[in-house]
């Protein structure tokens, strides 16, 4: 409220032609306040949904998962309570950095905010689908090579080295630069001076690709290597419940980063590396504001894809369209009399539930009179 009045005042003192830039200023204060606020109670949620979860886990592939969402929820809470505080506080001070900022000292935090912000998502991401590639496809060396101080430490390596590419800017004395909107600061795109400016904006996409094509192939091996286990039934029921639990997490995750970041990424390669200098500061904020949304979708994805609320939606989707598909009975008791014929030594009801499916009744397969 106290930011929204501060505005409306700069914008009475300011000249007539403004008024459009005011009502957009207005509307990006309320777009802030909005995303910052249902980003906090958002992963605040999930974040309390993971600590409990970590508690009462015995599992130790289901401990170092949780571990890493539970930082990666952490870090997106941080994100959006520091990120969105600045961004408050410019709109506040009707975006006149050189009244506030004289010496850049607010500029160079925001902008290494937003990268530290911005890459370390995506470097969790791939650590988290490493992690699970590795516990899924090598599972003996995954619980006798890797302990949970490895994990700790690899998470602090993921923010190290976004620490580093956040602040090596401004050990190279490249400072970051108030954008086109005046509203936030990143790197410096528009006529850069020399090569190092074409090569820091580079250095964070290239990176942050990296990371989203790693948790890519990582996860499709991991989906690929449980539909193997499962078909095969290597595994036991209890074994892979939590294994597809986790993968669909992965995989939500990362199409989330993928559509959230990627153009992002994608245009800052392309404004690094264009020949000519073109106007381009409402599609950079475009992306900009797309790729926050991000650190708001992360935290459902641990809220809605648990596996309490998974059955409870396949139940409700079963008992919805179950009556849609009773002509295929006759279809599903000729496979499971193949399957009887087939099989030298039975399967049994708990089988049964280890392919997904629920052992049929005795009336099931009566022959229709």
């Amino acid at each position: 409220m106290a930011s929204n009045g501060s505005s409306e005042t700069g914008c009475r003192s300011e000249v007539r032609p403004s008024n459009d830039t005011c009502t957009q200023n207005e509307l990006s204060v309320t777009a802030s306040i909005i995303s910052m606020t249902v980003g906090i109670f958002s992963n605040s949620l999930a974040l309390f949904i993971l600590v409990k979860s970590y508690n009462r886990i015995r599992i130790k592939s289901k401990a170092s998962f949780l571990l890493f969402a539970s930082s990666l929820v952490v870090t997106d809470l941080l994100g959006h309570l520091i990120n969105g505080s600045l961004v408050l506080f410019v709109y506040s001070s009707h975006k006149k950095w050189e009244m506030f900022d004289p010496h850049r000292i607010v500029c160079s935090i925001f902008g290494a905010c937003m990268v530290f912000f911005g890459l370390s998502p995506l470097f969790l991401g791939s650590a988290m689908a490493v992690e699970r590639c590795i516990g899924v496809t090598r599972p003996i060396f995954h619980s006798t090579a890797i302990a949970s101080h490895h994990m700790k430490r690899l998470l602090g390596l993921t923010w190290l080295l976004a620490a580093l590419v956040a602040v090596f800017p401004l050990l190279l004395w490249r400072p970051y630069k108030v954008q086109s909107s005046r509203s936030w600061c990143f790197f410096h795109m528009e006529e850069p001076k020399d090569w190092l400016d074409v090569l820091l904006p580079l250095l964070f996409s290239m990176l942050g690709l990296l990371a989203l094509l790693l948790s890519i192939v990582c996860n499709t091996l991991t989906s690929c290597a449980l539909l193997q286990a499962r078909l095969r039934r290597k595994h036991h029921c209890r074994g892979t419940s939590y294994h597809i639990e986790m993968i669909c997490q992965l995989l939500v995750i990362m199409l989330v980063s993928c559509v959230c970041w990627g153009p992002l990424l994608i245009h800052v390669i392309l404004l690094s590396t264009r020949v000519r200098n073109e106007p381009a500061s409402f599609s950079l904020l475009m992306v900009v504001r797309m790729a926050t949304w991000n650190q708001i979708l992360d935290p459902w994805v641990y809220i809605l894809l648990r596996k309490a609320v998974l059955r409870k939606m396949f139940m409700l989707f079963h008992s919805c369209w179950s009556p849609k598909f009773h002509h295929l009975n006759r279809w599903q008791r000729g496979m499971l009399r193949s399957s009887m014929e087939t099989s030298n030594s039975g399967v049994g009801s708990s089988d049964c539930r280890c392919l997904g499916r629920l052992p049929l009744s005795d009336t099931a397969i009566k022959p229709i009179t």
